[in-house]
C-alpha cells in the first residue's frame, strides 16, 4: 500500500475516533440534563417557612442549620442520580430544626455523584466549626458517600449500599432501606451487607419506596409507597438523629 494512501486511512480513522468521542461526550452531557427530578413545591415551601430552620445557598451546597445556631454534628448529604438537591430539603429539614444537625446537601457535577471527584472537605468547609461529620447519600449518592466515608466519623446510607469495602473500618454505619423500594431493593442491600462493619445498623422502613427518601415525586421503576411522606420523614429523622447523638 502506498505511504500516502496509508496516511489518509490513518488520518480518517483518527478523525472518526475523535468524532465518536465528541458524540459520546455530547450525548452523556445531554443525558445528565434530561429528566432531572425536581423538588415538590408543597414540601419545599413548607420547609422554607419552617421558623426553626435556616436555609442557605452556599458554594459548598445547600446548607440547613438550626435557627438558633446551635449545632455540634454535621451531615454531608449526596443526592441520588439526576435528582435536584432541593428535592431533599423537606426530608432533611427536621434533622437541623429538631436535632441540631447542620446538613450540607451537595450539588454533584452533572447531577451524578460519580462524576464529582471532590473530597469531603470541599463540603465540610461550609461549617468549619463542626468537628463531627456524618457522610451520607441517597441511591448512587450513597455509593459515593461510601468512598468518602474514611474521612468522616460515621456513614448514613439512604436506600443505598457500598461498592467499596468498609467492613474493617470500625465506624458507625446506619443503612436505611424501604420495604417497597423497586430500585435499591432490600435484596440488593442485603447482597452488599458484607461490605459494612459487622455492627452496622440496618433498618428497613416499612412501606417506604425509593423516592420516600426525598421529596421529588414518583420515580420510574420504583415501588408504590404505603407510608406517607411525613411519616417517612419522621422515621428518617428519628434514626439519623439518633446516630448524630452518638457522635456528640
Amino acid at each position: 500500500m502506498p505511504v500516502t494512501r496509508a496516511k489518509r486511512i490513518i488520518r480518517r480513522s483518527l478523525w472518526a475516533l475523535v468524532a465518536l468521542v465528541v458524540l459520546v461526550v455530547a450525548a452523556t452531557l445531554i443525558w445528565t440534563q434530561v429528566g432531572v427530578m425536581t423538588a415538590e413545591r408543597g414540601p419545599l415551601a413548607e420547609a422554607q417557612e419552617n421558623p426553626a430552620l435556616t436555609i442557605e445557598q452556599a458554594p459548598e451546597g445547600i446548607v440547613l442549620t438550626p435557627a438558633d445556631g446551635r449545632s455540634e454534628v454535621g451531615l454531608v448529604f449526596i443526592p441520588g442520580a439526576k435528582v435536584q438537591p432541593e428535592g431533599y430539603i423537606a426530608t432533611l429539614q427536621d434533622l437541623a430544626a429538631e436535632h441540631g444537625v447542620t446538613v450540607v446537601i451537595t450539588r454533584p457535577w452533572l447531577n451524578l455523584a460519580f462524576f464529582d471527584p471532590r473530597g469531603l472537605d470541599a463540603f465540610t468547609s461550609a461549617a468549619p466549626e463542626i468537628e463531627s461529620w456524618i457522610v451520607g447519600g441517597h441511591s448512587l449518592g450513597g455509593v459515593r458517600a461510601c468512598q468518602l466515608a474514611p474521612d468522616a466519623r460515621a456513614l448514613a446510607l439512604f436506600a443505598s449500599y457500598c461498592a467499596n469495602d468498609l467492613s474493617g473500618s470500625g465506624m458507625p454505619v446506619l443503612s436505611l432501606s424501604g420495604s417497597e423500594d423497586g430500585l435499591s431493593t432490600p435484596e440488593k442491600i442485603a447482597d452488599a451487607r458484607h461490605l459494612l462493619p459487622a455492627d452496622a445498623d440496618l433498618v428497613e422502613i416499612d412501606g417506604a419506596s425509593h423516592a420516600s427518601f426525598g421529596a421529588y415525586g414518583p420515580q420510574a421503576g420504583d415501588g408504590t409507597p404505603s407510608i406517607s411522606g411525613d411519616d417517612a420523614r419522621a422515621r428518617i429523622t428519628e434514626l439519623v438523629g439518633a446516630l448524630a447523638v452518638r457522635l456528640r
